[in-house]
């Protein structure tokens, strides 16, 4: 596996050190912890992705391809989406294009929530990842 930022890293090993039946909680605390939307962009302006099972918007700015900034919209009652979406925030916001590109596409199989979460839902956070990579390639 290519390396991960450090950021999302910590995550993963977050996951990693908690049981089971504790990874959903983690998940939970993620979902509170998604960064609001900054008061200049408006959810329609921001990609949806609909992948995900939840309304799910969001934008990347990667005007500075050393600091790229991301921005997810997902709502209160959606705290699967939510937490995947913070994870993204917390582990790759401001780090460059070259290290997000070279995030595996698989990566989440390494948070361990294949037994607590739907392979749908998994799958809406590859779709998260594919869509900001497809960004910063374009």
């Amino acid at each position: 596996m290519n390396a991960l930022p450090s950021a999302l890293a910590e995550i993963v090993d977050d996951f990693a050190a908690v049981g089971a039946s504790d990874k959903l909680t983690l998940l939970l605390e993620f979902s509170r912890e998604l960064p609001p939307l900054p008061a200049e962009l408006e959810q329609s302006a921001m990609e949806p992705v609909p992948e995900c099972q939840s309304p799910l918007f969001l934008s990347v700015d990667d005007s500075d391809r050393d600091n790229v900034r991301l921005y997810f919209s997902a709502p209160p009652e959606a705290p699967t989406t939510r937490g995947f979406a913070s994870i993204l925030a917390q582990g790759l916001d401001g780090h460059s294009a070259d290290e997000i590109l070279g995030v595996p596409d698989d990566f989440y199989s390494a948070l361990g929530l294949a037994e607590a979460v739907s392979p749908l839902r998994l799958r809406g956070m590859s779709a998260m990842l594919a869509r900001i990579k497809r960004h910063l390639r374009g």
